[in-house]
């Protein structure tokens, strides 16, 4: 039992023992401030390895906040939600379009997101606008959807770059490898997703999918409660122990260099 426990939970031969992470789910929201300021949210980052993290909030503030903090590794996605209550209603609020539109002006997001989208919802005045503004832009959306929504989200412009939040929280590695191979121009992040290390042993079917398209995975934590900011340093040592059982080129790519490549940050 000890050897087996080595095998999973110790670095291959000649690796580093950590293993720099771009953490591509990251919100810094309103409950977060008071209970973390800045400086404390960062440095949580620094204990848990994180040197880049996209992040998005509600409201946006949040993310502004961070990134004028640490502007050479924050990257601020721009949420669409300003309270929590367009969660549930922002695919039919128009305001909403034209509150993203005046954000972007700031020239600092890369990517539009994290939004939630539920099936049918992808031909909304709304995501449509969001589609537009990504591909003039040149950013990306980051959806939370399953995976009808996010292929409905994808046929709507083959130049839209989407990432999708959780591999779809539920989605199994063989639907998200069916969408990999059909959608050029999909990424896929793994926040949340524990079943792709059950007991921190990393999952067969998974571990071929990451070695199939290892160009296409990133990795996550999702701070959606502020619990999970104190979180955040475990759950980024789970990570990293089934990232070592991968090749290291391979891991590299889920840990970082994706997440670098999709928003445009140098490493």
């Amino acid at each position: 039992m000890l050897l087996a426990f080595l095998a999973v939970f110790s670095p291959t031969p000649g690796w580093p023992q950590e293993l720099p992470i771009f953490d591509a789910h990251i919100h810094y929201s309103q409950p977060d401030w008071s209970v973390y300021p800045p400086e404390a949210a960062l440095a949580i980052l620094d204990r848990a390895g994180v040197r880049w993290a996209m992040v998005s909030s509600t409201p946006d503030d949040g993310t502004l906040r961070l990134f004028d903090k640490a502007p050479d590794r924050i990257v601020p996605i721009l949420r669409p939600y300003r309270t929590r209550n367009d969660m549930g209603t922002w695919t039919g609020d128009v305001s909403i379009l034209s509150y993203v539109e005046s954000r972007l002006q700031r020239g600092v997001y890369r990517g539009i997101g994290e939004f939630h989208l539920a099936a049918g919802e992808a031909t909304s005045a709304v995501v449509r606008g969001f589609v537009r503004l990504a591909i003039r832009h040149g950013i990306f959306l980051h959806a939370h959807t399953d995976d009808v929504a996010v292929e409905e989200l994808l046929r709507l412009d083959p130049k839209v770059r989407v990432l999708w939040a959780h591999a779809g929280m539920s989605a199994g590695a063989d639907t998200v490898g069916r969408l990999l191979d059909r959608y050029p121009n999909l990424s896929v992040e793994l926040a949340l997703r524990s079943d792709v290390a059950p007991g921190g042993q990393l999952d067969p079917a998974w571990q071929s999918l990451f070695l199939r398209h290892s160009d296409r995975f990133m990795v996550g934590t999702d701070t959606w409660v502020t619990s999970q900011w104190d979180r955040l340093p475990d759950i980024q040592a789970g990570i990293r122990a089934w990232l070592r059982q991968l090749p290291r080129e391979v891991a590299e790519q889920l840990a970082f260099k994706n997440a670098a490549r999709l928003t445009g940050k140098p490493y």
